[in-house]
């Protein structure tokens, strides 16, 4: 792929998607990044921002008939935006669940619905879904983020399938924590159950810690422009953690994979 790209970001406000818009930019890419609100969110200096909520289906169609009327082609979506949810699976109400599944897999569906028509269109195209390493392994307390994580996976290696026949491809970027409000303001249950707090209690001082150290959006960013304008591969992870999960999760047994993560989260 060449430089001179249209390239779709949703959820720039802020983290990851904002630090792949800049950099799509500073590739010299035509950038749109949708955002819930254009009047609250600062500019993106080369970019154009284009007010999309991916939980609302019009406003989806909307947004990439707006791209679509100025650009006339869209050659890459990067499925950026996302929610998460620190608790317990039992104080985890339905709604909860239901409003992180709207975000993270329903949203990221909306948004390739939307822009598949016109890439099969014009029979070319990369779709970049950032899922985490929690598509692929297990976190405790965050049972409905990793759930929407593996479908996100699962749906974009069946997608890839199907959509290589028309010169499009799927990949996907798994970080793991990264320095974002996201991951250092992660929201809790609305539900307490007592018999939970003290495991979970340990398990979010973990996670502060490892949020504390983790890199900056910068580098997951670079990953997604590379899945993007680089040569296809289905799974790409950003140097560090993330590569290193990715590599224990394929070649070690379960069984210390399995210890390492609960001594990671402080759960001996």
């Amino acid at each position: 792929m060449t430089n001179s790209k249209v390239v779709v970001v949703t959820g720039v406000s802020s983290g990851i998607g904002r630090a792949a818009a800049v950099k799509f930019v500073e590739k010299g890419c035509q950038v749109f990044g949708t955002v819930r609100n254009t009047a609250k969110t600062p500019a993106i200096p080369g970019a154009v921002l284009i007010e999309m909520d991916i939980r609302d289906e019009a406003s989806v169609q909307n947004g990439i008939q707006a791209i679509m009327a100025q650009a006339k082609r869209i050659d890459v979506l990067v499925n950026s935006a996302g929610v998460t949810l620190l608790g317990a699976t039992e104080e985890t109400s339905i709604s909860e669940a239901q409003m992180l599944f709207d975000t993270n897999l329903f949203g990221l569906l909306r948004t390739t619905k939307a822009v598949l028509p016109h890439m099969r269109k014009q029979r070319s195209g990369r779709i970049v879904n950032v899922s985490s390493v929690l598509g692929f392994l297990p976190a405790p307390y965050m049972a409905l983020y990793s759930a929407s994580k593996h479908a996100v996976e699962g749906l974009s290696e069946t997608l890839d399938h199907e959509v290589r026949q028309f010169g499009i491809r799927v990949v996907l970027v798994e970080p793991s924590f990264t320095k974002t409000n996201m991951d250092l303001n992660a929201p809790r249950t609305a539900s307490r159950i007592p018999d939970y707090e003290k495991e979970l209690g340990i398990v979010s001082q973990a996670i502060g810690n490892a949020v504390q150290k983790a890199p900056l959006p910068d580098e997951v960013a670079a990953t997604i422009v590379d899945a993007a304008l680089g040569a296809w591969k289905m799974r790409r992870t950003p140097k560090g953690e993330a590569s290193l999960l990715a590599k224990l999760r394929r070649f070690m047994p379960a069984g210390p994979v399995e210890k390492g993560l609960r001594k990671t989260f402080g759960l001996i």
